[in-house]
C-alpha cells in the first residue's frame, strides 16, 4: 500500500482550494523593528513586516531582551522537564504571581502556548463540574473549540456578541451548571465583546464566565490587563486565558483564577502534568515585559496612534478597510487566489511582507489582508504601505473606493 499518496492527495486538495500555506523566511533585526530579513530564492532582501502579532515590539525591549540573556546565562536553556518531575523553576514561579497580580486574581497557570492554556484550560475546567452546559460564541478561536470539544461536554453556540441569543440559551439551561466562552477582542475582525452584558448575563443566570483576552492583553486597560480591565468587568469575570507570545513578546500562555480553581487545572490537566514547562530565560523575559507594561503607557498609546493613522491613510486611499474600535487593520479582499496574489506581489514588488487570511481561518468569500501597526511603524512607512497597497489592488483589478481616492 502507498500511504504517501494519501499525504499527497490532501496536499492537492489543499492546493486546488487555495489553502495551501507557504511560510516566509524571515529574520527580525532586533532594534530596527519592523524591519526583517527575508530568505528568498534569489537570496536576502529586506522587508519591512505589517502582520505581527508582537504588536508592541516588546521581543526587542531591552528589558525583556537582557532578562532572557541574564537568566540564560545563570540558570542554562531548558526548564529540564515537566513540572512534578523536574520541579518549577523560580522564573516560572514568579511569572505566575505576575500574572495573577495583573488580572487581580488569586492565582494564575502558565501553559506552553495560548493554545494549550484554552484547549486544555477549557476541557479541564468543564470536565470537573458535573454536567456542565458550554455556551460558546459563534466566531471562537480553533483552541477554544478544540476544548470546548475535548471537555466532551454538552454545548451550544451563539451568534457572535448576540446578547438576545445567548440570554435565550442561558434561559433555557435553567438551573444546570453553565460556562460562558468567549474572547474579548476578535483578532479577524477587531471587534470587541460586550463584557459588562455577558456578565450580568451570567450572573442573572447563575454561569461561570471564562475570556480569552490574548489579543488584547498588554495593550488596553490602565496596566495592560486587557478589554475587561478596561471596561471595567475583570473582577466580575472567573476565568481569564491570555498568551505571553504577543503583546508580551515572548512564549507561553495562560490562566489566571481562584486559587481552588487553578490548583484543580493544575491537578487534573494532562496537557498541563505530561509537557515540559516553560524554560527560565523565557519566563524571566516574559515577567520584565509585563512588569514595564504595566508602568509604562507609552506603548499603548503610540499603539493606538499608529493603528489609527494606519486606517486613515488605506481609508482615504480608497482600500476597503473592514471598520473596527481596535488595533486590526483589515483589508478586505473576498478571494483567496488574489489575496495570495496580493502578498506575493507586496513581497515581491515592494518589500513588505503581510501574509493572506483565507479559509478555515475567516469564512469563505471573507479573505482579507489582516494589517497589524506597532508603536514603530512611523509615518513613511504607512504612506509607503498605501501606495503599495493601491498598485497591487490596480494590478489585479481589485475594486476601490474611488471617491476616497478623489477625496485625498
Amino acid at each position: 500500500m502507498d500511504y504517501q499518496t494519501y499525504f499527497a492527495d490532501a496536499l492537492a486538495k489543499l492546493r486546488d482550494e487555495r489553502r495551501y500555506r507557504v511560510f516566509a523566511d524571515l529574520e527580525r533585526h532586533a532594534g530596527r523593528f519592523p524591519r526583517a530579513k527575508w530568505h528568498c530564492p534569489e537570496g536576502a532582501r529586506d522587508v519591512v513586516i505589517w502582520c505581527s502579532n508582537d504588536y508592541l515590539g516588546m521581543g526587542q525591549h531591552p528589558k525583556v531582551v537582557g532578562a532572557m540573556i541574564e537568566t540564560a546565562t545563570r540558570m542554562g536553556t531548558g526548564a529540564g522537564g515537566t513540572r512534578n518531575i523536574a520541579g518549577t523553576n523560580h522564573p516560572l514561579v514568579e511569572l505566575e504571581r505576575e500574572l495573577a497580580d495583573l488580572h487581580g486574581k488569586e492565582a494564575a497557570l502558565v501553559f506552553t502556548s495560548g493554545y494549550v492554556s484554552n484547549q486544555t484550560g477549557i476541557a479541564t475546567i468543564a470536565k470537573l463540574i458535573p454536567n456542565c452546559l458550554i455556551l460558546s460564541d459563534a466566531l471562537n478561536h480553533n483552541s477554544m473549540i478544540e476544548g470546548v470539544r475535548h471537555s466532551n461536554c454538552e454545548k451550544r453556540i451563539f451568534r457572535h456578541n448576540d446578547m438576545g441569543h445567548l440570554e435565550e440559551l442561558l434561559r433555557a439551561a435553567a438551573d444546570r451548571p453553565k460556562m460562558i466562552v468567549f474572547e474579548s477582542l476578535y483578532s479577524m475582525d477587531g471587534d470587541v465583546a460586550p463584557t459588562q452584558a455577558i456578565c450580568d448575563l451570567a450572573e442573572r443566570h447563575g454561569a461561570m464566565t471564562y475570556i480569552d483576552e490574548v489579543h488584547a492583553v498588554g495593550m488596553y486597560g490602565p496596566r495592560g490587563a486587557g478589554i475587561a480591565a478596561r471596561d471595567g468587568t475583570m473582577h466580575r469575570i472567573d476565568v481569564v486565558e491570555g498568551t505571553l507570545a504577543k503583546a508580551f513578546g515572548c512564549l507561553g500562555g495562560y490562566i489566571t483564577g481562584s486559587t481552588q480553581m487553578i490548583d484543580a487545572v493544575r491537578s487534573y490537566a494532562p496537557g498541563f502534568i505530561f509537557t515540559t514547562a516553560l524554560p527560565p530565560a523565557i519566563c524571566a523575559a516574559a515577567t520584565a515585559a509585563i512588569r514595564h507594561l504595566k508602568a509604562s503607557s507609552w506603548e499603548r498609546e503610540r499603539h493606538q496612534d499608529r493603528a489609527g493613522r494606519t486606517k486613515s491613510v488605506l481609508a482615504a486611499a480608497g482600500l476597503p478597510i473592514m471598520p473596527n474600535d481596535t488595533h486590526i487593520v483589515p483589508v478586505f479582499v473576498g478571494d483567496p487566489e488574489r489575496c495570495k496574489q496580493a502578498c506575493d506581489l507586496l513581497l515581491e514588488q515592494h518589500g513588505i511582507y503581510i501574509q493572506p487570511i483565507n479559509y478555515p481561518t475567516v469564512a469563505k468569500g471573507t479573505e482579507r489582508l489582516r494589517i497589524t501597526p506597532s508603536p514603530y511603524h512611523d509615518d513613511a512607512l504607512i504612506d509607503e504601505l498605501a501606495e503599495a497597497l493601491v498598485d497591487v489592488w490596480e494590478e489585479l483589478g481589485l475594486p476601490l473606493n474611488r471617491r476616497a481616492l478623489a477625496a485625498e
